[in-house]
């Protein structure tokens, strides 16, 4: 899956789309000037963006996502933890977890996660 960076308007505006997809390119400029205060033009250049980035797509004036939310979410973290903790999974955890105590419940899964993900 290609990096994708959105800057914090991008993000709601996806947010948009991936609660209302499939949604007519009319009925999205509407929504966009009701939750963001945009103008027909803005929603459009920011869509055309977002579709040349590969994340939506917009064929026949309906929009639809080609990447989803989970998937652009997980990508997101990925990066912080590579950027912030050097890529350590066990460094992040650490500093997540720091000053607060997990319950039997919480590190039961994270224990289930870690045996269902850890490679052989």
């Amino acid at each position: 899956m290609k990096d994708y960076k959105l800057t914090e308007s991008e993000e709601k505006f996806a947010e948009l789309i991936w609660a209302n997809e499939p949604i007519g390119s009319g009925d999205l400029v509407k929504l966009c000037e009701i939750e963001m205060n945009w103008k027909k033009s803005t929603t459009y250049t920011v869509l055309k963006k977002l579709c040349e980035k590969g994340i939506f797509k917009n064929e026949n004036a309906v929009v639809s996502s080609l990447v989803s939310k989970d998937d652009y979410y997980s990508k997101q973290s990925i990066r912080f933890v590579e950027d912030t903790f050097g890529g350590s999974l066990p460094k992040f955890l650490t500093a997540f977890v720091r000053g607060k105590k997990l319950s039997k419940q919480q590190a039961e899964e994270l224990k289930r996660l870690i045996d269902e993900y850890k490679s052989n």
